[in-house]
Parts: C-alpha cells; structure tokens; sequence
C-alpha cells in the first residue's frame, strides 16, 4: 500500500488562506502561518458584525422616528403604542424613512397616533 502524503492538499489549503488574506498588513499576507489565525479572526469578526448591523440598523431607524414623533409633539414608544392601537401596520424602518423624507405623510401618522391613545 502506497504511503499518502498531504502536499497537493496542504498547499491548496494554504493557498485558500493566503488569497483570503489579501490586503492584510506585512507577513499576515504573505506567510501562511501568520495569515491562518489573521483569516480566522477576520472570519468570526465578520460573523459577529453581520449580527451587529441589524441592531445598528434597528437603533437608527428608532432614533430617526423618536426625532420625528418629538417635532410633533409624541414620545417614540407613545407613537408605536398609538399607531398599534390605530392598526396600522408598518414597520421601523418605514416609519424611519417617512421621518427623513415625507414630514406631512409622518405628521399624518403622528396625528392617528395621538387620536387612538
């Protein structure tokens, strides 16, 4: 039985780690040995910061809706409790967009809010 050796493998491993890790400062970029744990840290940052993005997104959206509901005279979360109330259907980052972009259309719903509470 022929011995099996792990060269052809081994390099196409470390060639996998070496092009992800293009861009990276120094040795991180040419050395396999100082790009492995590089890539595996960069790798389970990204997974994290893919989490984090919908609570930044989510913490904007509030933010830009409890601006808006101030202008017209309502506290973010009396805003969402009226337009439950009211029925209306529609979510933050919507609401949020309304806020930047359509003031009147945003006062409208300021205004629902206000009359179901």
């Amino acid at each position: 039985m022929a011995r099996v050796k792990k060269g052809v493998n081994a390099h196409k491993r470390h060639r996998k780690i070496l092009s992800m890790a293009k861009g990276f400062y120094g040795q991180k970029s040419k050395v396999f040995r100082a790009a492995n744990p590089a890539v595996m840290r960069s790798l389970a940052s990204a997974y994290v910061g893919r989490k984090q993005k919908k609570r930044d997104y989510r913490r904007l959206w509030i933010a830009r809706i409890n601006a808006g509901a101030r202008l017209n005279g309502l506290s973010y979360s009396r805003l969402i409790a009226g337009l439950k109330k009211s029925g209306v259907v529609i979510n933050r980052k919507m609401l949020s967009e309304l806020a930047v972009t359509d003031a009147a259309g945003f006062a409208q719903l300021c205004d629902t809010a206000k009359s179901n509470l």
